[in-house]
């Protein structure tokens, strides 16, 4: 879909459009959730990270998750809405409803409640093992970090007050260890980074916010939760 930073003949601006934005970090089921919806789709946090945040730093794609991390994190200290700024200063064709996957973090989400009004949040979470689970199964290629060989010795330390060493066990059943450290790593980042519990504070029991726990949840039941939703508010999911 068509998205630009400026005005352009056919495009609105996104504080004037209904949105669908999914929150949550890695391995939560965004994606799954996105499939399973079929709605018209902006650009995904990702595609907005590469085309608006990497290039004021002179980095491009593909870059370690990590390096990611150090630059969004530079980036949210000099706009602390992160990519929600960039999304409230974006234009699209309009159309009745349009998903945005995703945003992260309490800032971030504070900055989309006040700034794109007709937008609805559906949050995502899950258990950190649970997560890192997910990211052993999905072998994406975007996942990958750079390791270093003393890294290994630190799985443990690296594990502490992200999982419970019967969950470290857990993980290192399903892959090699240097395959979990990768993961972990990117699990314990983004937990660094982004407190899981603060779009929590903010959306649980919100008039435009429906919280979702994709571990009690399937799929099935996940899209059908949300088509209630936006049926609830006058809007229809195909």
């Amino acid at each position: 879909m068509a998205f630009s930073l400026e005005f352009q003949e056919g495009l609105v601006s996104l504080k004037t459009q209904p949105l669908l934005i999914l929150v949550g970090l890695t391995g939560v089921g965004k994606s799954t959730l996105v499939e399973a919806l079929g709605l018209p789709r902006l650009p995904d946090r990702r595609e907005l990270v590469d085309l608006y945040v990497l290039p004021r730093y002179g980095a491009k794609p593909p870059i370690p998750r990590e390096e990611r991390f150090r630059l969004t994190r530079r980036f949210r200290e000099e706009f602390p809405g992160g990519v929600a700024e960039v999304l409230a200063r974006g234009y699209a064709p309009p159309a009745p409803l349009l998903l945005f996957d995703g945003l992260r973090g309490e800032e971030e989400v504070a900055y989309a409640l006040e700034h794109l009004p007709k937008a609805l949040f559906v949050v995502l979470h899950a258990r950190e093992i649970t997560r890192l689970k997910r990211l052993l199964a999905r072998q994406d290629a975007f996942d990958r970090v750079a390791l270093s060989p003393l890294e290994a010795e630190k799985l443990k330390e690296l594990a502490q007050g992200v999982l419970a060493p019967e969950e470290l066990e857990e993980a290192l059943a399903l892959a090699p260890a240097e395959e979990v450290l990768a993961k972990l790593k990117i699990v314990a980042e983004e937990k660094r980074n982004y407190d899981p519990e603060g779009p929590l504070r903010l959306l649980r029991d919100h008039p435009r916010a429906l919280v979702l726990d994709t571990e009690a949840l399937d799929p099935l039941a996940e899209a059908q939760a949300v088509r209630a939703f936006l049926e609830a508010k006058g809007l229809f999911a195909q």
